[in-house]
């Protein structure tokens, strides 16, 4: 495993904070590790491994595509962009997506539509408001409507424009709507920042201020979209839908890909030929893992099945907190839940390393749970058993 470890040290740039195993395979909802050891994945490479691993039907339609071919210019259409463009449309209720490599560049694709659509509506607006504690991506226009100082002081000035409210406060958004406003930004569910779930008044109530302004909504579902929460997309529970939206992760189950999407209304007044673009986005692969992921999704009724998990996750969790002094709270939604502990979240990650148990932090003192969404109550089961352990 140390030659392995060393390998990546000596040959990489040094921006992640790894921990000390080198995974080699993975199997249902565990991973192994060079030397054999097991692992119960409670991480999913951050929300990402919707399927778990090793998923028979997802890696023989991806074998095949790629005995067919796996890339070709965007000059050029391919047989598998625009059936995924299909599916998504259906399972988002969006008419229009743009298939980038990640989230993101998802995230850009929504600033850049936003902008562009002021533009070709000749209003002027080129103003974001966004949401403390937000995370949305580490590019440039990403980071800078990111709602922390961490990650945005080190690279100024980023993007102007930019004013974050107090995400739940409705009044705090309205403070900070102007003439130049052009949209609002926005996770259902926050990811990095804790796992905090927006409320439903809070959600209606940015939906209803923006069609009083004039301004455009953007849900970003990158980390909380495709079933996580116990509906495809999370903002789908609330009676509300955005203009624009981003996604990635899960949508393919582990094959990098993104993708934005948009109403109708928004992309007749938006981006055009030449305005956007991406070498690989809506390659034949990644579409693929798509189709054949929403395909899955559908098939084994992935969403009511997360819906029953996460429901016993929560009871769970709670009976962990009456337990364990140093948990002092419970929170989240579906397979997006947190504990919020009062120990150092390394400490409690690296403990749990040793323990066969793969987890990781959110915010200054969460733990949050994100695991592939095959899981069962057998797996919650042996977590709360090895967080008890840890804890």
């Amino acid at each position: 495993m140390n030659q392995y470890i060393e390998q990546t040290k000596s040959g990489l740039l040094h921006t992640y904070n790894q921990f000390p195993v080198v995974l080699e395979r993975g199997e249902g909802a565990y991973l192994y590790d060079t030397e054999g050891k097991k692992y119960l994945d409670f991480a999913a490479g951050y929300a990402v491994s919707s399927l778990g691993y090793g998923n028979e039907e997802l890696n023989t339609a991806l074998k095949g595509q790629i005995d067919k071919i796996f890339h070709t210019s965007n000059l050029y259409y391919n047989t598998t962009c625009g059936r995924a463009a299909e599916d998504l449309k259906r399972v988002t209720g969006m008419d229009r997506i743009f298939f980038t490599n990640s989230g993101g560049e998802a995230v850009e694709g929504t600033l850049k539509a936003a902008r562009k659509y002021a533009y070709k509506k000749q209003t002027g607006r080129y103003e974001f408001i966004a949401m403390k504690e937000s995370f949305h991506g580490r590019s440039f226009g990403a980071v800078s409507v990111t709602g922390h100082d961490a990650y945005r002081e080190p690279f100024g000035p980023l993007v102007p424009g930019v004013s974050f409210a107090e995400y739940n406060n409705l009044d705090s958004v309205r403070a900070l709507v102007t003439d130049q406003t052009c949209a609002i930004i926005l996770e259902p569910l926050q990811g990095e920042g804790g796992i905090h779930l927006a409320t439903k008044e809070f959600m209606q109530g940015i939906r209803e201020l923006c069609d009083e302004e004039g301004i455009l909504m953007i849900c970003d579902e990158v980390q909380c979209g495709m079933g996580r929460t116990g509906s495809m997309f999370a903002w789908q529970d609330y009676g509300i839908k955005p203009d624009i939206m981003s996604m990635a992760k899960a949508i393919g189950s582990g094959i990098p890909v993104g993708a934005f999407a948009m109403t109708e209304e928004v992309a007749q007044y938006s981006l055009e030929p030449g305005d956007h673009g991406t070498t690989y986005g809506g390659n034949p692969l990644a579409c693929m893992a798509v189709s054949k992921t929403i395909e899955i999704f559908e098939k084994k009724n992935i969403v009511d099945h997360v819906k029953e998990i996460g429901a016993y996750l929560s009871a769970r969790l709670h009976e962990l907190e009456e337990e364990c002094a140093c948990v002092t709270g419970v929170r989240g939604k579906g397979l997006m839940q947190a504990i919020q502990i009062t120990k150092p979240i390394s400490e409690v990650t690296n403990a749990a390393l040793q323990e066969g148990l793969l987890i990781i932090g959110a915010g200054a003192d969460a733990i949050r749970f994100v695991p592939p969404l095959i899981i069962e109550k057998e797996h919650v089961d042996e977590l709360i058993d090895k967080l008890k352990k840890v804890l």
